[in-house]
């Protein structure tokens, strides 16, 4: 696999790049949190691209993977013009990490429900953490609320 350290700025533009080589997969984006280990800056955003025959689906060319250091702040345009899948992979990265996409300032969460607080994959994330409970923001008519009720099972 070919990896390749990008500055944050240019990270778009490399993408592209790889998109007009055949390109055409993206196949993960995900983040690191090095604050455990002292670097600085905090984050490390990672893309894996493949380029894929259509026909075969047999991959035509080496894995590229794109490494670009971020702090907390939103520098990173999207990639969701190149690759649709980006959507979903980016909102991980804001739900898991929160990791904020410059263009991007609506991103909903994906995994985690709207009313959890933080973003568990950082290395900051208090392990024993209580959450608010999911579920209907008012009661419901029948007095059923399954937060505060559980059900009886008898096994035999």
């Amino acid at each position: 696999m070919d990896i390749r350290k990008i500055e944050t700025a240019l990270v778009f533009e490399t993408l592209k790049g790889l998109k007009d080589q055949g390109y055409n997969m993206l196949v993960d984006l995900t983040a690191v949190d090095n604050s455990a280990r002292g670097r600085a800056p905090r984050f490390e955003v990672v893309y894996r691209v493949a380029s894929l025959d259509l026909g075969t689906g047999l991959e035509t060319k080496p894995r590229v993977e794109v490494r670009c250091e971020v702090g907390s702040d939103p520098v990173l345009r999207s990639a969701r013009s190149l690759w649709p899948i980006a959507d979903w992979l980016e909102r991980e990265v804001w739900d898991m990490f929160g990791i904020p996409f410059a263009d991007r300032p609506d991103i909903k969460r994906l995994l985690l429900y709207e009313e959890f607080v933080g973003h568990p994959l950082r290395k900051d994330y208090p392990i024993a953490k209580r959450q608010p409970l999911m579920g209907p923001r008012e009661e419901p008519e029948d007095g059923v609320n399954l937060n505060r009720v559980r059900q009886k099972v008898d096994y035999e």
